[in-house]
């Protein structure tokens, strides 16, 4: 098979290697793509794992582009509360502590291993084995943790030492008791059992057979609410993607039910008729635009009931011209005064390109035994759980600010793209896209540029960012804090380019490990 010319972008060197290699190997985008999140279940085992979920985008060189969802569902009932296997953990982030929920009762009905197959019926060239061995590989030989991953396993500590089977899996190879830290090598012998087992019997496996069985028996026994039947009845959804136009690029996005591309696309409407590259980056046309945008995008987020079971309604009055022009009124009129995701882009020479972003939350504290595989706790994720732990909607695919992206450009260009980042997701991604399109940065600095991120009253700004020409009560929030550094708090923006030149170009965003690799 001849070998393909592409990039790729992710959040560790293994990642994209694995894709790197697939493209070496004459695979297409979204060969590369898959092998990328194969790789991540085992290179960044907190953000990715195949007991969770995510979203791909693929715009085929030759045919319609079209999204897949392979999110996790909320099971068809709910157990009482006696009976559930809920219970909190808090997560220490140094800076800050968060409270997460654990337990078989946080597990969602997971979508990742039916979404890889489903991409790789519909898209792929190489046969799923050969796709999924780079990760069989890495599983079997192991990987040497980096300092990123140590430091994301050292926050969420509490989950991976929940139980004995957990911590077993986690824990140093040299320091028994204490889970993988920096310069430790990470094994997962069962995952690549796993890896070889799913590559020849397919997602049935996971679904219906054995492991699927296993993990609805375990769920019942402890305190679960996913079945057989939650699992026998899981199917990815296919889906247009929300188009939207600006600065004469096309834009391709997550659609609703999920929140995280309608958002973007909100914001960059709000934009349309403003000069944001008046006075450059970080002058003050840039960040007061930028500040009223985002905090216009939450506002409109509240007003129009944008919620995991609101969606699809609220989407037409988001987007309707009246409802955007009461919003960009404010906008122009306004003075000028002086939780875990990781994502792959994938792009090759024949036009194809894939984004695709996945999370499994933090984990359940529970592995799938014999496998290595680490479920989800959706459940137990707050933010995603507006009405209560146990009250959530039965039976819906759950809703998610994931936004992956393909942009086409006026000349001919092709950008995937897509950032981890829980909220600031979206934000990190229009940050990006109007440093490319509004204010002409290359690729590279446009990912690299410093961020903000409006939340609730406050303007949060890595160093750099220029903010100090804010005055945050005219842009609508009441304070300025200032980070001392780049942050994966500013998500991690990892994009995949074939320019209008023939060329292929990446950028990895550095705030959550970023890796970019050219095959040419």
């Amino acid at each position: 098979m001849a070998r393909a010319r592409g990039a790729v972008a992710a959040g560790h060197p293994e990642t994209a290697a694995a894709a790197a290699t697939i493209l070496r190997e004459g695979g297409n985008a979204f060969d590369a793509a898959l092998a990328a999140v194969a790789a991540a279940t085992v290179a960044e085992p907190v953000l990715c794992s195949l007991g969770g979920g995510g979203f791909l985008i693929a715009r085929p060189g030759d045919a319609a582009p079209r999204v897949y969802d392979f999110f996790v569902q909320t099971p068809r009932r709910r157990r009482p509360e006696s009976e559930t296997d809920l219970f909190p953990i808090v997560a220490d982030f140094g800076t800050t502590q968060q409270e997460f929920h654990i337990g078989l009762g946080a597990m969602a009905t997971p979508g990742l291993p039916r979404g890889l197959f489903a991409v790789h019926d519909d898209l792929g060239r190489m046969p799923m084995r050969e796709v999924l061995e780079p990760a069989r590989r890495l599983a079997r030989r192991g990987v040497v943790l980096n300092r990123l991953q140590a430091y994301i396993f050292s926050v969420v500590a509490p989950i991976y030492l929940a139980n004995p089977s957990i911590r077993a899996q986690f824990e140093s190879p040299v320091r028994p008791g204490v889970l993988c830290g920096e310069g430790d090598t990470y094994l997962s012998p069962a995952q690549a059992d796993a890896l070889d087992a799913l590559a020849h019997e397919g997602p049935d496996l996971f679904y219906r057979g054995e492991m699927g069985r296993r993990l609805a028996a375990d769920a019942r026994d402890g305190g679960g609410h996913v079945t057989l039947a939650d699992l026998e009845a899981y199917r990815v959804a296919r889906r247009p993607p929300l188009t939207l136009d600006h600065r004469g690029a096309r834009l391709l996005t997550n659609p609703p039910p999920s929140t995280g591309g309608l958002l973007v696309a909100f914001a960059l409407a709000l934009l349309r008729g403003v000069d944001l590259a008046a006075d450059g980056f970080g002058g003050a046309a840039h960040l007061h635009h930028l500040v009223a945008a985002q905090d216009l995008t939450n506002r409109a987020r509240v007003e129009s009931a944008l919620n995991s079971d609101g969606a699809e309604a609220a989407a037409d009055r988001l987007l309707d011209p009246a409802f955007l022009d009461r919003y960009r009124a404010e906008l122009l009129g306004r003075p000028l005064a002086p939780r875990g995701t990781t994502h792959v882009s994938a792009v090759d020479g024949d036009g194809n390109a894939a984004a695709v972003t996945v999370s499994n939350g933090e984990g359940c504290g529970y592995v799938l035994p014999g496998t290595g595989i680490v479920m989800n706790n959706m459940l137990g994720e707050e933010d995603i759980n507006p009405h209560g732990f146990h009250a959530w909607p039965t039976d819906v695919r759950m809703a998610s600010m994931m936004a992956p992206t393909v942009m086409l450009g006026a000349e001919g260009g092709l950008l995937a793209l897509g950032s981890g980042g829980s909220n600031r997701i979206r934000t990190a991604l229009l940050q990006v896209l109007v440093n490319l399109l509004d204010l002409d940065l290359p690729l590279e600095a446009a990912v690299r540029a410093p961020r903000l991120h409006v939340e609730r009253d406050t303007v949060h700004h890595e160093p750099g960012s220029a903010a100090a020409v804010l005055e945050p009560a005219a842009d609508g929030a009441g304070r300025l804090h200032p980070w001392d550094d780049v942050n994966l708090f500013f998500g991690g923006a990892h994009a995949a380019a074939r320019r209008a030149d023939g060329g292929f170009e990446g950028a990895g965003d550095p705030r959550r490990g970023g890796v970019s690799m050219v095959v040419d």
